[in-house]
């Protein structure tokens, strides 16, 4: 199964990854509803770190990001699965369909909390860079703007409003 295609199922509920029911029964190719009914008739298997319970905003933040129904809207508040609750899914969804979509799901999740952790590492690392250089940028911009400044001050100085005559003028009026 494409991993892409699973990562754009997978949103951001509470700073914690999660997939929406209705997402996992059309991975499963089963309807939304025998997914429910499974997961309700074991629902020991499912706590709260497993399958969340979504609030009244959650659930319209979700639906701005097109998570609707065919009859215009979800008529239930779906189930948003964790990582852990979807490999428990595997162990009551037993069929070879549930199987093979599980184990891409695991790998999905696997992407991207690498992902994030080398995102975090670089973050780390450039930190550091910039903290280590900080000092030995300062000095070039201030050189530079030294630079800058001695040459608007020559332009200055080229530019001013001069004084006396000018050997063009004295030239003309003494007739050389």
């Amino acid at each position: 199964m494409e991993l892409e295609l699973i990562r754009k199922k997978i949103y951001e509920v509470r700073g914690i990854r999660v997939i929406m029911d209705f997402d996992l029964a059309e991975l499963y190719e089963i309807p939304t509803k025998a997914l429910k009914q499974a997961v309700r008739r074991n629902i020991k298997r499912f706590p709260s770190d497993f399958m969340l319970d979504l609030s009244p905003k959650e659930l319209k933040d979700l639906r701005s990001h097109s998570v609707t129904s065919k009859r215009g809207g979800t008529r239930y508040a779906p189930f948003a699965f964790t990582e852990l609750g979807v490999a428990m899914l595997s162990s009551i969804l037993n069929n070879p369909k549930a199987i093979k979509v599980n184990i891409s799901i695991m790998r999905t999740f696997v992407v991207l909390r690498q992902y994030a952790l080398n995102y975090k590492e670089l973050t780390g690392k450039i930190a550091r860079l910039e903290k280590k250089y900080n000092r030995q940028f300062r000095d070039v911009y201030e050189a530079l703007d030294l630079l800058l400044q001695k040459k608007e001050e020559e332009i200055d100085w080229e530019n001013r409003e001069r004084i006396g005559f000018l050997q063009n003028e004295l030239n003309n009026e003494t007739g050389v």
